[in-house]
């Protein structure tokens, strides 16, 4: 038996502010467009989402039903995830509702998107511990007004399937279009293993979009396949195919791979907010744009202005920097923490919290290791990265550099130990000062 849902279409409502409803309905679905278009990468197609807008204008149907997907393979999550995450929230700002749907389901086979080997299968109660910080932290983007959100876990349908409903919802795809997918044809073509399993994700992913009704499903550019999905498995279900629309993946601070947690490359959406600021400095600038145009709401124009060839780029770094710990702190804090990085790095004084820690074990003449001290920090995980910082001459010591690896050094309880940029710490070997 099949198990797709019906959902009532709504009453059409006013999407747009005042100013904008006094324009035709042809400018009034351009205006849209131009505001959902910004930081896309394709739209599946541009004349299918336009025809959706116009009916909504025209009071033909009621808002459209947008649908995001969430795997809760990890409890956090990062600017990276926020740059689809805000494409729904232009989409809720119009008026339209978003439908996050948790993949509760999904995880238990998990996206082989861009793996060169089977994911690892979560158990429920790990999905379940995931799934309690996302709201919140998806609350920091997201209107959570039950009116434009309406929330949705795809075990709803996955658990209550038979082993038939199962084979009846497989057989609407063929092996051949699975094995276009790029990631299963490298690994097919290396004679790297493809578990079955992972064969059904594309499938449960598009129909997601059926039990929905969806009408337009956002995700990354390396989910345009799965998107592809539920486009071509709606109209089989009797229901018009989704527009699928992609988002570009934000390039982590190393200014090369996409932002990614186990990279480390990430700035985190509850991280404190001297991290947010610090870490934002260090954005390469190649990629300031991006981030001000994926990660913020500042207008196009002010952007050019901030990143004009006769502009400077700390400028516009600090200005980022701001941008982001208001969105996510608040705009008192992000003033706080601009003084304080002037203070500084600009004026070059001490910050005015340094974090204390235990000091490692003295040798037998009361000096210490610079490798320990560098990792009793946090700032290095390990001994090998901690050696990498000092030879790179990321580590100074009373604002002298420490390039010897096996050097030891004499503490003393006003001692300041700065770690790259944004690391600084004391030690407690007597009364700290």
């Amino acid at each position: 038996m099949e198990h797709r849902i019906q959902y009532p279409r709504l009453p059409y409502t006013a999407f747009c502010n005042a100013s904008v409803v006094k324009m035709d309905t042809k400018a009034r679905v351009n205006s849209q467009l131009e505001l959902l278009m910004r930081g896309t990468v394709d739209v599946l197609t541009l004349e299918d989402l336009r025809a959706k807008l116009t009916a909504c204008l025209k009071g033909e149907r009621g808002p459209l039903r947008v649908k995001l997907g969430l795997d809760p393979t990890s409890p956090d999550l990062h600017l990276g995830h926020t740059v689809v995450l805000r494409k729904c929230r232009q989409f809720q700002d119009l008026g339209h509702k978003v439908v996050l749907i948790i993949g509760d389901g999904t995880s238990a086979v998990g996206d082989p998107s861009g793996r060169s080997k089977t994911r690892p299968v979560l158990t429920r109660e790990q999905i379940q511990a995931n799934c309690e910080t996302y709201f919140q932290q998806a609350g920091k983007v997201l209107n959570l007004d039950s009116s434009v959100l309406e929330i949705r876990y795809n075990g709803e349908w996955f658990y209550a399937m038979s082993f038939i409903d199962v084979i009846r919802m497989a057989s609407r795809m063929t092996v051949a279009r699975l094995l276009e997918r790029d990631d299963f044809t490298k690994r097919y073509k290396e004679g790297s293993p493809i578990a079955l399993h992972e064969m059904l994700y594309p499938i449960m992913q598009g129909y997601d979009s059926v039990m929905i009704n969806c009408d337009v499903e956002l995700g990354g550019t390396d989910q345009t396949f799965n998107l592809l999905v539920g486009r071509m498995l709606m109209p089989q279900y009797g229901l018009e195919a989704q527009v699928p629309m992609t988002m570009p993946l934000l390039v982590g601070l190393d200014g090369t791979q996409k932002m990614s947690k186990s990279l480390g490359n990430y700035i985190g959406v509850t991280e404190p907010s001297r991290d947010i600021f610090g870490k934002a400095m260090s954005i390469p600038d190649a990629l300031l744009r991006d981030y001000f145009v994926l990660a913020t709401k500042m207008p196009a124009e002010e952007i050019d202005a901030l990143l004009a060839p006769d502009a400077h780029p700390m400028v516009a770094k600090k200005r980022l920097a701001w941008e982001l710990v208001r969105i996510y702190c608040d705009e008192a804090t992000a003033d706080h923490e601009k003084s304080e990085f002037e203070r500084v790095f600009s004026s070059r004084e001490l910050p005015q919290d340094i974090p204390v820690f235990d000091a490692p074990e003295p040798d037998e003449q009361g000096r210490y290791r610079i490798l320990e001290l560098v990792k009793a920090t946090g700032a290095a995980g390990s001994g090998k990265e901690a050696r990498r910082l000092v030879e790179q001459g990321g580590v100074k010591l009373d604002d002298e550099k420490v390039t010897d690896p096996l050097a030891t050094v004499e503490l003393r309880p006003e001692s300041v130990l700065r770690v790259g940029r944004k690391v600084f710490a004391r030690f407690r070997v007597g009364p700290v000062e």
